[in-house]
């Protein structure tokens, strides 16, 4: 979430010193290997004061453009589109998308908004929703932009109409709404605009079924959580055995010695292999260079090798960087969020902290193992309260997990009505710590408060 003052609004109806806040969430695309090629960005605008709507749709019907005339104040929805594109360009979104480009969808306000020129062109692609009016100003608008080498998306595409017609010329993506696009006609659907050099998303992908269907239809991206689900066939691979990462967390779990720790690594070469870069990264080892696992383990302490561990669970077999793999990434900014939010409550302290880690990186680790997410859990030997937040959504634990859910799909209106049981947290409050939970996650080999990048 950013917030973003505007001075002296005009025609809002609003006091001179109120503000537009535009919230965030982010949701991956992945490419056809599986890794993260992007996020779509999920705006929550600022809301308009009593009666400034109708009146901006007024003038807007009335002079499409007219907003971006010079020496005329702008419109309530006109500030509303200027405090999105300025939410997007402040630091916090770009930490969030950790070097991957960026999904928006944009009003007409928006574009007929010389501001959105302060977007970089390699980073943001323009969704332009169905819902849009498409008429000649848009058009010659979209195609001034294009010349800036703005590049547009058409969205939620379930089959073809006229607005699809009009814009379709110039657009480079077309995103496809896969649950609610007709079946039979998908695959003919698809052929066309390959044929016409389009590349192609799968919106809505929750299912692995989904999303090999898609594959086998030649879709170039994909948008849904299908990658965080158990899968019955067939299941992730992991860097490690898994029975060695159970063993190390277990063992971790009960405060054990250093000749211990030692004795449980060296019966895993992939283990120590990973832990001596871990100790020689982000200036862990101070003064000097790591070279024996006693060292390592010293220099890096059980805390931190037991969230290392924890999130190795989900890293990907093949040599991938942590910020392109997704269900390391979703692990990590989960558990990351849940921290941070956790702390922002009363009477939180560092168990309380340490547990909603545990909850977030934890609560989806049937997609790796397979089975059931309840017999997995048991095996983790993880506390009651854990397990309690994770199985049935109880306590704060609870929550915090279903909020966190919520903002991954960019459900405000849920974020809202579970806030009211989370204060003094606001939805604001949590569009920002999913944002900061993001970025940690995405930076996190290259930072002293992170995590070794974790290739085989």
């Amino acid at each position: 979430m950013t917030t973003i003052a505007i001075e002296n609004p005009s025609h809002t109806g609003a006091a001179d010193d109120a503000q537009l806040n535009a919230s965030f969430a982010r949701q991956p695309i992945l490419n056809r290997d599986g890794m993260l090629c992007g996020y779509e960005i999920k705006v929550r605008a600022p809301e308009l004061a009593v009666g400034a709507e109708s009146d901006a749709g007024a003038a807007t019907a009335a002079d499409p453009a007219a907003d971006a005339l010079p020496g005329r104040a702008p419109e309530p929805a006109q500030l509303v589109a200027r405090a999105v594109i300025r939410g997007l360009m402040q630091g916090n979104v770009r930490g969030a998308l950790t070097g991957h480009p960026a999904y928006v969808d944009v009003s007409r306000e928006m574009l007929f908004d010389d501001s959105i020129q302060h977007l970089p062109t390699d980073r943001f692609m323009f969704e332009l929703p169905p819902s849009i009016l498409v008429d000649d100003a848009l058009i010659e608008r979209i195609v001034e932009l294009h010349g800036r080498r703005y590049r547009f998306v058409l969205d939620e595409v379930t089959q073809p109409d006229e607005t699809f017609a009009k814009l379709l010329p110039y657009a480079e993506v077309v995103k496809i709404d896969f649950t609610r696009a007709s079946k039979a006609l998908l695959p003919k659907l698809t052929s066309v605009l390959k044929s016409a050099g389009k590349l192609l998303i799968a919106l809505g992908l929750d299912a692995q079924a989904d999303f090999e269907e898609a594959h086998g239809l030649g879709f170039d991206r994909f948008q849904g959580y299908f990658f965080a689900r158990a899968q019955t066939s067939t299941t992730r691979r992991v860097s490690a055995p898994r029975h060695a990462l159970l063993n190390l967390l277990q063992l971790l779990s009960g405060d054990p010695t250093v000749a211990q720790l030692e004795a449980e690594l060296k019966l895993n070469p992939v283990l120590v292999m990973h832990l001596m870069k871990l100790a020689n990264s982000s200036g862990l080892a101070v003064g000097h260079k790591v070279t024996t696992l006693r060292e390592a383990i010293n220099a890096t302490g059980t805390n931190r090798i037991a969230r290392w561990t924890q999130l190795l669970l989900y890293a990907d077999g093949r040599k991938v960087a942590l910020e392109d793999d997704p269900l390391l990434q979703l692990a990590a900014t989960r558990a990351r969020f849940m921290e941070l939010a956790i702390e922002r409550l009363p009477e939180a302290g560092r168990d309380e902290a340490d547990a909603a880690f545990l909850t977030g990186v934890f609560s989806f680790v049937d997609a790796v193992f397979g089975g059931s997410l309840e017999s997995t859990l048991n095996v983790l030997t993880l506390s009651r309260p854990i397990q309690a937040g994770i199985l049935h959504r109880q306590g704060v634990l609870g929550l915090l997990l279903t909020v966190v859910e919520a903002l991954e799909c960019g459900a405000w209106d849920e974020i809202d009505s579970l806030c009211a049981r989370l204060q003094p947290l606001t939805s604001e409050e949590i569009a920002l710590l999913g944002l900061a939970a993001g970025a940690w996650a995405g930076v996190a080999d290259r930072s002293a408060e992170g995590l070794e990048r974790i290739e085989d």
